[in-house]
C-alpha cells in the first residue's frame, strides 16, 4: 500500500519527491525533486505549500495572496487563480528544488530574484492565454 504525503510528513518530518508536472515551469523543471516539510510559520505570499483538494488531487502552487484566512493560489506557468484553499488543506510547505545534484533552497538570492519577476510572468501568460482565445473566435 503506498503512503499519503501528508502521512509521509508527519512521520518523517518532511517529503522528498519527483516533480511530474509543468505548471511551475521554469522554476521547477520535470524530474526535478522536491522537498517538502511540515508548516512550522504561518504561510505568506509566494510561500509555495503542497496541499489537497477536496478531491483528493496533490497540487503544489504559490500563494499569491491571503485574505479572511483563505490562500489565492496560482501555477508559475498558469494564469487561473484557485480560491477556497484554506490551513486545513495544506499539507506542507516546499523548502528545496533538487536539479542535477545541486540543491537551491528556496531562501536564496537566486529563487528570490525569480520571485521578483512573477507579475511580469504572469501577465505575459494572461496575454497569451486571451490571443489564444481570440484566434479561436476568429477561424472560420
Amino acid at each position: 500500500m503506498t503512503k499519503k504525503f501528508e502521512d509521509i510528513i508527519n512521520e518523517q518530518g518532511q517529503l522528498v519527491y519527483t516533480n511530474v508536472g509543468d505548471s511551475m515551469y521554469p522554476l521547477i523543471k520535470p524530474r526535478d525533486l522536491l522537498v517538502i516539510k511540515k508548516v512550522t510559520a504561518p504561510l505568506k505570499k509566494n510561500d509555495i505549500p503542497l496541499y489537497k483538494r477536496d478531491s483528493g488531487q496533490y497540487v503544489l502552487h504559490r500563494i499569491v495572496k491571503i485574505k479572511n484566512g483563505e490562500y489565492y493560489i496560482c501555477g508559475d506557468n498558469r494564469a487561473f487563480i484557485e480560491r477556497g484553499i484554506t490551513d486545513r488543506h495544506i499539507i506542507g510547505v516546499l523548502t528545496d528544488i533538487v536539479r542535477e545534484g545541486r540543491t537551491i533552497p528556496v531562501n536564496s538570492p537566486e529563487f528570490k530574484s525569480y520571485v521578483k519577476l512573477l507579475p511580469l510572468r504572469r501577465s505575459i501568460i494572461r496575454i497569451k492565454n486571451k490571443g489564444g482565445l481570440l484566434i479561436k473566435h476568429l477561424k472560420p
